[in-house]
């Protein structure tokens, strides 16, 4: 007589078996639905510390090519340049340098009488003097003489302008001229200060409301060559006059008379500063 198998997975699958006893397979378990990344909203980009020196270095590095570039223009400028003209403007620098040093030890030398004890009041006076002199002839309230150059400006083709005279002004101005004034065929000589203003006009120019007409002559006092050279440098007065089709005459003078003289200016707002 056969026994019935007591192993449960040797069981036959015949008719023997109850339908709810039956062995239940195995659920299989799903996989887990995977959700597709949500978009994220695009923000305000921040700039970082490292994009912060990158813009820096590359301004700097702009900044730089720029100073280059200009430099390399000038001393092409001066490379270009004759002998002749290298020669004047390395003689106006030593004359401006040479002035400098003389007004240094000038001041030097007040400095040590005014404190000198005894002498130092009377030496106070004469210096206070000397400077209202100075004063009076910068302001143009005090006629000046001494050597200078007499520049002489003569029309051509083209009506000569007042910027013209205005550049030789200030190059005159630049070379150490201590008085000018300046006088055309027509119209009163007016004395040149720092206030004053020049001025395009249908027949010429006006110098401080007085109207002139060529050609103008300008009496300045000072070094005459440092002047004279500062008047002829490559580019400046003269050569800018003569494109123009226009002349310059410039002559060094023993004495020149500044005789012109400024109405005094009352200041209203202005004081001294304590």
């Amino acid at each position: 007589m056969n026994s019935e198998p007591t192993n449960p997975e040797h069981r036959p699958t015949g008719t023997g078996w109850p339908d709810d006893a039956a062995p239940t397979p195995p659920r299989e378990t799903p996989p887990p639905a995977v959700s597709a990344p949500a978009t994220a909203k695009p923000g305000p980009r921040r700039l970082s510390s490292a994009g912060v020196v990158i813009a820096l270095l590359l301004g700097l590095l702009g900044f730089t090519l720029v100073v280059q570039l200009k430099s390399n223009s000038e001393e092409t400028g001066l490379a270009s340049a004759r002998q002749e003209d290298l020669v004047r403007i390395l003689a106006d620098l030593e004359a401006r340098e040479q002035r400098l040093r003389q007004e240094i030890s000038g001041l030097e030398d007040s400095q040590r009488q005014l404190t000198s004890g005894v002498e130092g009041r009377q030496a106070a006076l004469e210096e206070a003097s000397r400077r209202a002199d100075e004063l009076g002839v910068l302001a143009g309230t005090l006629p000046a003489q001494g050597p200078g150059l007499t520049v002489r400006f003569e029309e051509g083709d083209q009506r000569l302008k007042a910027a013209a005279i205005l550049d030789a002004v200030q190059e005159l101005r630049g070379a150490g001229a201590e008085a000018m004034q300046i006088s055309g065929t027509s119209g009163d000589a007016v004395r040149i200060i720092a206030s004053t203003y020049f001025l395009d006009a249908d027949d010429g120019i006006t110098v401080d409301g007085e109207r002139l007409t060529g050609p103008y002559t300008i009496d300045v006092i000072g070094e005459p060559r440092t002047m004279e050279t500062a008047l002829k440098i490559p580019g400046g007065v003269v050569e800018s006059v003569s494109n123009d089709n226009g002349t310059v005459i410039v002559q060094e003078r023993d004495v020149v008379e500044v005789s012109a003289r400024a109405a005094p200016t009352n200041l209203q707002y202005a004081r001294p500063a304590s």
